[in-house]
Protein backbone atom coordinates (compact mmCIF):
# COMPACT_ATOMS: atom_id res chain seq x y z
CA UNK A 1 0.00 0.00 0.00
CA UNK A 2 2.67 2.69 0.79
CA UNK A 3 4.30 1.49 -2.73
CA UNK A 4 1.30 1.94 -4.55
CA UNK A 5 0.90 5.49 -2.46
CA UNK A 6 4.33 6.91 -3.21
CA UNK A 7 3.63 5.94 -6.77
CA UNK A 8 0.33 7.19 -7.05
CA UNK A 9 2.11 10.84 -5.19
CA UNK A 10 4.84 10.50 -7.99
CA UNK A 11 2.02 10.85 -11.19
CA UNK A 12 0.70 13.70 -8.92
CA UNK A 13 3.07 16.54 -8.75
CA UNK A 14 5.13 18.85 -10.44
CA UNK A 15 8.71 18.02 -11.62
CA UNK A 16 11.16 18.82 -9.35
CA UNK A 17 14.70 19.08 -11.08
CA UNK A 18 18.32 18.26 -9.43
CA UNK A 19 20.81 16.30 -11.03
CA UNK A 20 22.26 13.78 -9.36
CA UNK A 21 25.13 11.10 -10.70
CA UNK A 22 23.40 8.52 -13.44
CA UNK A 23 24.24 5.55 -15.62
CA UNK A 24 25.38 6.63 -19.15
CA UNK A 25 22.48 6.70 -21.47
CA UNK A 26 19.80 6.76 -18.75
CA UNK A 27 16.38 6.65 -20.77
CA UNK A 28 13.77 8.16 -18.90
CA UNK A 29 13.67 10.53 -15.57
CA UNK A 30 13.03 8.98 -11.82
CA UNK A 31 10.48 10.78 -9.51
CA UNK A 32 10.23 10.82 -6.09
CA UNK A 33 7.40 11.96 -4.01
CA UNK A 34 7.12 16.13 -4.03
CA UNK A 35 6.67 18.55 -1.08
CA UNK A 36 3.40 20.10 -1.84
CA UNK A 37 0.94 20.62 -4.32
CA UNK A 38 -1.23 17.74 -6.71
CA UNK A 39 -1.58 18.56 -10.43
CA UNK A 40 -3.92 16.95 -13.31
CA UNK A 41 -2.60 13.45 -13.82
CA UNK A 42 -0.56 13.29 -17.24
CA UNK A 43 1.56 16.59 -16.29
CA UNK A 44 4.79 14.26 -16.07
CA UNK A 45 6.01 13.36 -19.30
CA UNK A 46 9.46 10.88 -18.92
CA UNK A 47 11.74 12.29 -21.15
CA UNK A 48 13.92 9.64 -23.53
CA UNK A 49 16.84 11.29 -24.14
CA UNK A 50 18.85 8.68 -25.72
CA UNK A 51 16.21 9.25 -28.73
CA UNK A 52 15.42 12.67 -29.28
CA UNK A 53 15.85 14.19 -32.79
CA UNK A 54 18.28 11.09 -33.64
CA UNK A 55 20.97 13.08 -31.85
CA UNK A 56 23.37 11.08 -29.32
CA UNK A 57 23.60 12.11 -26.04
CA UNK A 58 26.42 11.92 -23.66
CA UNK A 59 27.31 11.85 -19.88
CA UNK A 60 28.56 15.16 -18.36
CA UNK A 61 31.90 16.39 -18.83
CA UNK A 62 31.62 16.63 -14.70
CA UNK A 63 29.36 13.73 -12.84
CA UNK A 64 27.89 15.76 -9.71
CA UNK A 65 28.78 13.66 -6.87
CA UNK A 66 25.95 14.47 -3.64
CA UNK A 67 27.66 16.54 -0.99
CA UNK A 68 27.25 16.59 2.64
CA UNK A 69 25.59 19.34 2.18
CA UNK A 70 22.96 18.29 -0.23
CA UNK A 71 22.40 14.92 1.88
CA UNK A 72 20.01 17.46 3.72
CA UNK A 73 17.77 18.32 1.04
CA UNK A 74 14.58 17.44 0.55
CA UNK A 75 13.76 13.44 -0.45
CA UNK A 76 11.44 15.14 -2.99
CA UNK A 77 13.52 16.05 -5.45
CA UNK A 78 13.70 14.96 -8.92
CA UNK A 79 16.42 12.94 -10.20
CA UNK A 80 17.45 14.65 -13.75
CA UNK A 81 19.60 13.04 -16.45
CA UNK A 82 21.61 16.38 -17.26
CA UNK A 83 22.97 14.82 -20.38
CA UNK A 84 24.23 17.37 -23.35
CA UNK A 85 23.48 16.63 -26.60
CA UNK A 86 26.53 16.24 -28.75
CA UNK A 87 26.35 19.42 -30.70
CA UNK A 88 28.56 22.91 -30.89
CA UNK A 89 25.72 25.67 -30.76
CA UNK A 90 26.49 29.45 -30.98
CA UNK A 91 23.10 29.67 -31.26
CA UNK A 92 19.75 27.71 -32.86
CA UNK A 93 20.84 25.02 -35.19
CA UNK A 94 23.79 25.98 -35.26
CA UNK A 95 26.75 23.15 -34.77
CA UNK A 96 30.71 23.27 -34.47
CA UNK A 97 33.04 20.91 -36.52
CA UNK A 98 33.39 17.43 -35.80
CA UNK A 99 35.89 14.61 -37.41
CA UNK A 100 34.99 11.06 -39.12
CA UNK A 101 37.52 8.34 -39.14
CA UNK A 102 37.57 6.35 -42.25
CA UNK A 103 40.67 3.88 -42.26
CA UNK A 104 43.79 5.64 -41.54
CA UNK A 105 42.22 8.66 -43.08
CA UNK A 106 40.48 11.52 -41.17
CA UNK A 107 37.34 13.05 -42.47
CA UNK A 108 36.63 16.89 -41.08
CA UNK A 109 33.11 18.00 -41.55
CA UNK A 110 32.62 21.48 -40.76
CA UNK A 111 28.91 23.11 -40.52
CA UNK A 112 27.49 26.24 -40.43
CA UNK A 113 27.85 28.32 -37.41
CA UNK A 114 24.96 31.01 -36.33
CA UNK A 115 25.14 33.98 -34.60
CA UNK A 116 21.48 35.30 -33.12
CA UNK A 117 22.40 39.28 -32.40
CA UNK A 118 20.74 42.37 -30.74
CA UNK A 119 21.06 45.56 -32.16
CA UNK A 120 20.35 48.86 -30.07
CA UNK A 121 21.15 52.28 -30.02
CA UNK A 122 21.98 54.70 -27.40
CA UNK A 123 18.95 54.73 -25.81
CA UNK A 124 18.30 51.06 -26.10
CA UNK A 125 15.77 51.04 -28.87
CA UNK A 126 16.20 48.43 -31.20
CA UNK A 127 17.48 48.83 -34.49
CA UNK A 128 15.66 46.56 -37.00
CA UNK A 129 16.26 47.83 -40.28
CA UNK A 130 20.34 47.34 -41.30
CA UNK A 131 21.43 44.96 -44.07
CA UNK A 132 24.33 42.40 -44.32
CA UNK A 133 26.94 44.88 -45.36
CA UNK A 134 26.55 46.80 -41.95
CA UNK A 135 27.95 43.33 -40.19
CA UNK A 136 31.65 41.92 -39.87
CA UNK A 137 32.33 38.88 -38.05
CA UNK A 138 36.17 36.98 -37.10
CA UNK A 139 36.60 33.86 -35.61
CA UNK A 140 39.24 33.95 -32.70
CA UNK A 141 40.82 36.62 -34.55
CA UNK A 142 40.03 35.61 -38.31
CA UNK A 143 37.38 37.66 -40.78
CA UNK A 144 34.63 34.97 -41.88
CA UNK A 145 32.49 35.24 -44.63
CA UNK A 146 28.39 35.59 -43.67
CA UNK A 147 27.03 32.97 -45.79
CA UNK A 148 23.32 33.47 -44.38
CA UNK A 149 22.01 36.56 -43.25
CA UNK A 150 17.83 36.78 -41.38
CA UNK A 151 16.99 40.85 -40.76
CA UNK A 152 14.16 40.34 -37.94
CA UNK A 153 14.19 36.92 -37.66
CA UNK A 154 10.76 35.22 -37.42
CA UNK A 155 12.68 31.62 -36.61
CA UNK A 156 10.12 29.96 -34.06
CA UNK A 157 11.11 30.45 -30.02
CA UNK A 158 11.46 27.90 -27.68
CA UNK A 159 11.78 30.29 -24.46
CA UNK A 160 12.36 28.82 -20.23
CA UNK A 161 10.40 31.43 -17.93
CA UNK A 162 12.18 30.62 -14.86
CA UNK A 163 10.83 32.75 -11.66
CA UNK A 164 12.82 33.00 -8.35
CA UNK A 165 10.23 32.08 -5.33
CA UNK A 166 12.53 32.10 -2.50
CA UNK A 167 11.16 33.68 0.95
CA UNK A 168 13.83 36.73 -0.21
CA UNK A 169 11.16 37.53 -2.98
CA UNK A 170 7.86 36.31 -1.77
CA UNK A 171 6.70 39.66 -0.68
CA UNK A 172 6.59 40.76 -4.40
CA UNK A 173 5.69 37.04 -5.50
CA UNK A 174 2.20 37.87 -6.10
CA UNK A 175 2.90 40.55 -8.60
CA UNK A 176 5.59 38.94 -10.02
CA UNK A 177 3.30 36.04 -11.39
CA UNK A 178 0.98 38.34 -12.65
CA UNK A 179 3.31 40.62 -14.68
CA UNK A 180 4.51 37.27 -15.85
CA UNK A 181 0.99 35.56 -16.92
CA UNK A 182 0.79 38.92 -19.04
CA UNK A 183 4.10 38.12 -20.13
CA UNK A 184 3.08 34.71 -21.60
CA UNK A 185 0.48 35.81 -23.22
CA UNK A 186 2.11 38.36 -25.06
CA UNK A 187 5.32 36.69 -25.98
CA UNK A 188 3.94 33.48 -27.41
CA UNK A 189 3.08 33.41 -31.09
CA UNK A 190 2.20 30.78 -33.46
CA UNK A 191 4.59 28.01 -33.70
CA UNK A 192 6.81 29.37 -30.22
CA UNK A 193 6.84 27.16 -27.18
CA UNK A 194 7.05 27.81 -23.53
CA UNK A 195 8.15 25.87 -20.13
CA UNK A 196 7.16 27.47 -16.78
CA UNK A 197 9.86 26.86 -14.19
CA UNK A 198 10.41 27.72 -10.36
CA UNK A 199 13.50 27.42 -8.66
CA UNK A 200 13.71 27.55 -4.44
CA UNK A 201 16.18 25.29 -3.01
CA UNK A 202 14.88 23.13 -5.97
CA UNK A 203 14.26 23.53 -9.61
CA UNK A 204 10.61 22.40 -10.38
CA UNK A 205 9.39 22.36 -14.19
CA UNK A 206 5.41 23.20 -13.50
CA UNK A 207 4.51 23.71 -17.28
CA UNK A 208 6.32 21.56 -19.75
CA UNK A 209 7.31 23.50 -23.53
CA UNK A 210 3.80 24.35 -25.33
CA UNK A 211 2.17 26.93 -27.15
CA UNK A 212 -1.15 26.57 -24.65
CA UNK A 213 -1.02 30.24 -22.80
CA UNK A 214 -3.99 29.28 -20.70
CA UNK A 215 -2.09 26.53 -19.60
CA UNK A 216 1.28 28.41 -19.30
CA UNK A 217 -0.54 31.19 -17.13
CA UNK A 218 -2.33 28.81 -14.53
CA UNK A 219 1.02 27.39 -13.70
CA UNK A 220 2.80 30.40 -13.43
CA UNK A 221 0.03 31.49 -10.87
CA UNK A 222 0.97 27.96 -9.38
CA UNK A 223 4.17 29.30 -7.96
CA UNK A 224 4.59 28.77 -4.31
CA UNK A 225 7.49 30.10 -1.89
CA UNK A 226 10.16 27.80 -0.89
CA UNK A 227 13.47 28.16 1.10
CA UNK A 228 16.71 28.66 -0.60
CA UNK A 229 17.85 30.14 -3.97
CA UNK A 230 19.26 27.65 -6.51
CA UNK A 231 20.22 30.41 -9.38
CA UNK A 232 22.82 28.15 -10.85
CA UNK A 233 20.98 25.11 -11.10
CA UNK A 234 17.70 26.66 -12.78
CA UNK A 235 20.00 27.86 -15.68
CA UNK A 236 21.87 24.66 -15.90
CA UNK A 237 18.32 22.57 -16.21
CA UNK A 238 17.21 25.15 -17.83
CA UNK A 239 19.68 24.96 -20.70
CA UNK A 240 19.74 21.30 -21.02
CA UNK A 241 15.90 21.28 -21.36
CA UNK A 242 15.94 23.71 -24.42
CA UNK A 243 18.94 21.70 -25.41
CA UNK A 244 16.96 19.02 -26.25
CA UNK A 245 14.25 21.30 -28.16
CA UNK A 246 14.44 20.68 -32.13
CA UNK A 247 17.34 22.33 -33.72
CA UNK A 248 16.66 25.41 -36.11
CA UNK A 249 14.83 26.80 -33.58
CA UNK A 250 15.99 29.91 -31.37
CA UNK A 251 16.25 29.39 -27.37
CA UNK A 252 15.89 31.76 -24.48
CA UNK A 253 15.82 31.95 -20.59
CA UNK A 254 14.34 34.53 -19.57
CA UNK A 255 15.55 34.14 -15.35
CA UNK A 256 13.23 36.25 -12.92
CA UNK A 257 15.47 36.84 -9.65
CA UNK A 258 16.60 38.77 -6.82
CA UNK A 259 20.13 37.06 -7.54
CA UNK A 260 20.89 35.89 -4.43
CA UNK A 261 22.71 32.59 -4.94
CA UNK A 262 22.81 30.38 -1.73
CA UNK A 263 21.97 26.42 -2.36
CA UNK A 264 23.14 25.36 -6.05
CA UNK A 265 24.83 22.33 -6.57
CA UNK A 266 26.39 23.41 -9.76
CA UNK A 267 28.80 25.53 -9.73
CA UNK A 268 29.76 28.52 -11.94
CA UNK A 269 31.81 27.41 -14.32
CA UNK A 270 29.88 24.56 -15.63
CA UNK A 271 26.72 26.67 -15.51
CA UNK A 272 27.99 29.15 -17.69
CA UNK A 273 29.42 26.41 -20.48
CA UNK A 274 25.94 24.70 -20.05
CA UNK A 275 24.65 28.10 -21.13
CA UNK A 276 26.85 28.64 -23.82
CA UNK A 277 26.47 24.96 -25.11
CA UNK A 278 22.96 25.16 -25.24
CA UNK A 279 22.76 28.23 -27.71
CA UNK A 280 19.80 29.58 -25.40
CA UNK A 281 20.03 33.78 -24.66
CA UNK A 282 19.85 34.48 -21.32
CA UNK A 283 17.70 37.48 -20.41
CA UNK A 284 17.99 38.32 -16.16
CA UNK A 285 15.47 40.22 -14.64
CA UNK A 286 16.85 40.93 -11.53
CA UNK A 287 14.63 42.83 -8.90
CA UNK A 288 16.65 44.37 -6.12
CA UNK A 289 15.02 44.16 -2.39
CA UNK A 290 17.70 46.23 -1.13
CA UNK A 291 19.32 49.01 -3.01
CA UNK A 292 22.26 49.33 -0.65
CA UNK A 293 25.16 46.64 -1.97
CA UNK A 294 25.88 46.72 1.78
CA UNK A 295 22.67 44.84 2.25
CA UNK A 296 22.49 42.10 -0.63
CA UNK A 297 24.42 39.34 -2.03
CA UNK A 298 26.09 41.18 -4.72
CA UNK A 299 28.41 37.59 -5.63
CA UNK A 300 25.23 36.43 -7.26
CA UNK A 301 24.37 39.78 -9.34
CA UNK A 302 27.98 39.65 -10.40
CA UNK A 303 27.93 36.23 -11.52
CA UNK A 304 24.88 36.38 -13.68
CA UNK A 305 25.93 39.70 -15.37
CA UNK A 306 29.04 37.05 -16.50
CA UNK A 307 26.46 34.62 -17.50
CA UNK A 308 24.18 36.97 -19.39
CA UNK A 309 27.10 38.34 -21.39
CA UNK A 310 28.15 35.18 -22.30
CA UNK A 311 24.98 34.29 -24.22
CA UNK A 312 24.20 37.11 -25.71
CA UNK A 313 21.24 38.03 -23.67
CA UNK A 314 20.67 40.74 -21.63
CA UNK A 315 20.12 42.02 -17.90
CA UNK A 316 17.83 44.03 -16.15
CA UNK A 317 17.58 45.63 -12.83
CA UNK A 318 14.51 46.73 -11.22
CA UNK A 319 14.38 48.68 -7.95
CA UNK A 320 10.83 49.06 -7.86
CA UNK A 321 8.27 46.04 -9.05
CA UNK A 322 5.88 48.54 -10.82
CA UNK A 323 9.09 47.94 -13.61
CA UNK A 324 8.56 44.78 -14.09
CA UNK A 325 5.74 44.63 -16.96
CA UNK A 326 8.01 47.37 -18.56
CA UNK A 327 11.45 45.01 -18.70
CA UNK A 328 9.17 42.34 -20.30
CA UNK A 329 8.10 44.40 -22.94
CA UNK A 330 11.33 44.74 -23.57
CA UNK A 331 12.70 41.18 -23.56
CA UNK A 332 9.54 40.97 -26.20
CA UNK A 333 10.46 43.43 -28.54
CA UNK A 334 14.11 42.27 -28.69
CA UNK A 335 13.04 38.97 -29.20
CA UNK A 336 11.27 40.17 -32.50
CA UNK A 337 14.12 42.37 -33.18
CA UNK A 338 16.74 39.94 -34.18
CA UNK A 339 19.25 39.41 -36.62
CA UNK A 340 20.57 35.72 -37.82
CA UNK A 341 24.01 35.48 -39.69
CA UNK A 342 25.56 32.11 -40.25
CA UNK A 343 28.99 31.16 -41.54
CA UNK A 344 31.31 28.34 -42.17
CA UNK A 345 34.01 28.88 -39.72
CA UNK A 346 37.84 28.80 -41.42
CA UNK A 347 40.17 27.75 -41.04
CA UNK A 348 38.01 24.25 -39.58
CA UNK A 349 38.39 24.43 -35.94
CA UNK A 350 39.51 21.70 -34.27
CA UNK A 351 37.07 19.07 -32.31
CA UNK A 352 36.33 19.74 -28.45
CA UNK A 353 37.34 23.57 -28.17
CA UNK A 354 36.07 26.80 -27.37
CA UNK A 355 35.59 29.19 -30.24
CA UNK A 356 35.64 32.62 -29.55
CA UNK A 357 33.47 35.14 -31.79
CA UNK A 358 33.53 39.22 -32.29
CA UNK A 359 30.64 40.62 -34.37
CA UNK A 360 30.91 44.23 -35.06
CA UNK A 361 28.29 46.55 -36.67
CA UNK A 362 28.76 49.93 -38.62
CA UNK A 363 27.37 52.92 -36.63
CA UNK A 364 26.96 54.45 -33.12
CA UNK A 365 25.15 50.95 -32.12
CA UNK A 366 25.44 48.79 -29.08
CA UNK A 367 25.23 44.62 -30.74
CA UNK A 368 24.91 42.31 -28.34
CA UNK A 369 25.71 38.32 -29.36
CA UNK A 370 26.62 35.23 -28.21
CA UNK A 371 30.73 35.16 -28.30
CA UNK A 372 31.64 31.68 -27.91
CA UNK A 373 30.54 28.01 -29.00
CA UNK A 374 31.93 24.85 -28.57
CA UNK A 375 33.14 22.32 -30.87
CA UNK A 376 31.64 18.62 -30.56
CA UNK A 377 34.39 15.96 -29.90
CA UNK A 378 35.79 14.45 -32.73
CA UNK A 379 33.47 11.07 -33.69
CA UNK A 380 35.66 7.43 -33.40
Amino acid sequence: MAKQAAEKGNKECPQALKRFECEPFMSELKLRPSKRRSCKRGELQRLKPSSLWGLDVVTPSAKLRTSSAATHKPSWVLALFAGAVATGALAVGALGAGQQRRGNEIRVQTDLVTILASVTDPNGKPIPDLTQGAFQVAEEGVPQTIEHFEAETNRPLDLALMVDASISTFKDLRFETEAAAHFIRQVVRPGDTLGVFEFTETVTRLADFSDDVPRLQTAVRQIAPGAGTSIYDAIFLGSNALKRRPVGRRRAIVLVTDGGETTSISKFDETRRAAVASGALIYTVLIRPVKNESGRNTAGEHALITITDSTGGDMFTLDDKSQLDDMFDRIDRELRTQYLLAYYPRPIPPPASDRHVKLDVKGDYTVRYRKEYLTPAATP
